[in-house]
């Protein structure tokens, strides 16, 4: 392959990019892969840490402490068997309204709100916002921390938040069903850097392809004045050899060290070969 015919690859590659970097901006389609991408990176990041709470609802925004916070706004509400607003609420009908104001739709009864998420081994082990189910699930009540739960407990009485009165032999199940405030800024931060490191890729493959481009038919030090912008880029240490190349014009092909100028050394020549050789056959930077 001669110098033309690379630098011709080289400005086909150039004009992908610029229409892959147009097309990820205009679509809609395209940026919602590129969240889906970010957002599966995160999880399986976040998943081999142990941060992950695998088959909670929600869009992962939503976490145990809203869960409390919001359930908080319903202390002193009076129980009523069947309610589910501010005016009443019975034990599942406080669940489902906690959930439904943060945006997640659960079940109405306890039998289907002990099935959610993911089951939790043991009292000590709760997070804020998971569920707890006892009485052979016939009551269901929301953990709030330090060993208190908020629930509607009976005819007669009021929401309210206590001490939680029962242990693992009393509990039928503990589900988690949002995220904990940990695992949503894990995936959260995740995430963002996943984003940020894709449009740096990008950054530097366009870089390096100016670069090279600007190569072409320079001398003296005009052709190493356009590798200067490519300093600090990760992964291009191959590059700190050709520091005071010039004669480039006379690169006739990526074979041999032949049509390259006495100004540059044997080791220049092989490192710029390697290079070319690497991004016209598709090899990363």
């Amino acid at each position: 392959m001669t110098i033309t015919d690379a630098l011709s690859r080289i400005a086909q590659i150039q004009s992908t990019l610029v229409q892959l970097n147009t097309t990820t901006k205009a679509s809609p389609s395209a940026s919602g892969a590129s969240a889906t991408s970010a957002t599966d990176f995160a999880d399986a990041l976040s998943g081999a840490v142990g941060t992950t709470d695998a088959g909670t609802l929600g869009d992962g925004t939503v976490t145990g402490a809203d869960v409390v916070a919001d359930a908080k706004k319903y202390l002193g509400v009076p129980y009523v068997f069947g309610g589910t607003t501010a005016a009443g609420l019975d034990c599942s009908g406080l669940v489902q309204r906690v959930y439904k104001d943060l945006g997640i739709d659960v079940p109405r009864l306890v039998s289907g709100q002990a099935k959610l998420g993911t089951e939790v081994p043991s009292l000590a082990q709760a997070q804020p916002g998971d569920l707890i189910v006892t009485g052979g699930g016939e009551h269901i009540l929301i953990y709030a921390g330090d060993h208190k739960v908020i629930h509607a407990p009976d005819v007669g009485r009021n929401v309210s938040m206590v001490e939680a009165y029962m242990d693992d032999s009393e509990i039928d199940t503990i589900r988690r069903v949002v995220p904990t405030a940990s695992a949503a800024t894990a995936s959260a931060s995740v995430g963002s850097a996943a984003s940020v490191a894709s449009a740096s890729s990008y950054s530097a493959a366009a870089s390096m392809l100016s670069a090279m481009a600007a190569l072409s038919g320079t001398s003296g030090s005009s052709g190493s004045s356009a590798l200067s912008g490519l300093s600090g880029l990760s992964g291009l240490s191959g590059l700190s050899g050709l520091s005071g190349l010039s004669g480039l014009s006379g690169l006739s092909g990526l074979s041999g060290s032949s049509g390259l100028s006495t100004g540059v050394s044997t080791a220049q020549a092989t490192a710029l070969r390697a290079l070319l050789q690497s991004m016209l056959s598709g090899g990363s930077l």
